[in-house]
């Protein structure tokens, strides 16, 4: 297996550790797929923030944080998932999320509505970036 078809794990210090049996990113190919991130402090290790805006800035900054490990930041970002315990808080973590990804072109995105997140948290999201110095 060459260079190029490489399945890496990632892991930083600067992000939550995974809560579960998965990675907290893995780089595929030209791709960093990162798992869905919840607003938890990687220093405090425990859910933070109480409205929807406190939250999906953390959220935001953990998504940053994977990426600065592997050099990218929300520029590189072309998908995203959101997931919301209540769709109602769609508007506050639009204009977050509208601030955070301010650049040109935005990733494609899908937003729902789910029954239960993990820790109760009010959302969680999830990337893929494209890695645009690959081999």
């Amino acid at each position: 297996m060459n260079a190029k078809n490489k399945i890496k794990e990632v892991r930083t210090k600067d992000a939550p550790k995974a809560i579960g049996p998965y990675s907290q990113a893995v780089v595929a190919g030209q791709y960093l797929f990162v798992s869905g991130q919840l607003s938890i402090d990687p220093i405090l290790n425990q859910l933070i923030g109480t409205t929807i805006e406190e939250q999906t800035l953390q959220v935001i900054k953990n998504l940053e944080a994977i990426l600065r490990d592997q050099s990218l930041t929300l520029k590189d970002v072309v998908k995203t998932e959101v997931y919301l315990k209540d769709l109602n808080d769609f508007k506050g973590m639009n204009a977050i999320y509208a601030e955070k990804f301010c650049h040109a072109v935005k990733p494609a995105r899908q937003a729902m509505q789910v029954a239960k997140l993990p820790l109760d948290a009010l959302l969680e999201i999830s990337c893929i970036a494209f890695i645009s110095n690959y081999l």
